[in-house]
């Protein structure tokens, strides 16, 4: 169970050992083939968000579209997505970050997002932070302003939130 004893920590299967000895990977699939549990993971995240000003909301490959795609549909704002390299069809801005493994980049259409438009990203894990501080640079690249991330779960440990620089964020569950 997650320290902070939320619900959803009984809707994560733990899996030692993956994708490495030592690593314990928190396996949400278990949460998303629960009809209920899914309904009441994206209503909780939305209201979180309540009273933020919201134009659109990015979703990270490939869980993270998951969640953020209903979660734009429930605050009527558009949906971004944003890939790994190689997997978009049109001109992108890129982005290379640090994992916990070595080196990943992402990639986001050039014309995703207006100047000044607010964005919410929402991923399923905020771990060491690399991928949504990556994703939060290819936002203001591109003139976008991150009013708010959103998880379903936090490793707190790894210490993710601290390198967001003093933004918003919400997990519904931290580990």
């Amino acid at each position: 169970m997650a320290p902070n004893g939320h619900w959803i920590s009984g809707l994560v299967r733990d899996v030692p050992d993956f994708p490495e000895p030592g690593v314990t990977f928190r396996d949400i699939t278990p949460l998303l083939g629960d009809a209920d549990g899914f309904t009441k993971s994206i209503n909780e995240l939305v209201h979180r968000f309540d009273d933020v000003p919201v134009d659109r909301v990015l979703g990270m490959e490939a869980r993270g579209f998951i969640i953020a795609a209903p979660v734009a549909y429930r605050i009527g704002a558009g949906f971004i997505p944003v890939r790994k390299a190689g997997k978009l069809p049109w001109a992108v801005v890129r982005e290379e970050y640090q994992l916990e493994y070595g080196k990943d980049k992402l990639e986001i259409h050039r014309d995703a997002i207006r100047p000044g438009e607010r964005i919410l990203v929402i991923d399923d894990v905020l771990a060491t932070g690399g991928t949504a501080l990556a994703t939060c640079r290819l936002v203001e690249a591109l003139g976008g302003k991150v009013v708010g991330l959103g998880f379903l779960i936090e490793l707190g440990e790894l210490g993710g939130r601290q390198r967001l620089d003093g933004r918003l964020v919400e997990s519904l569950a931290v580990y």
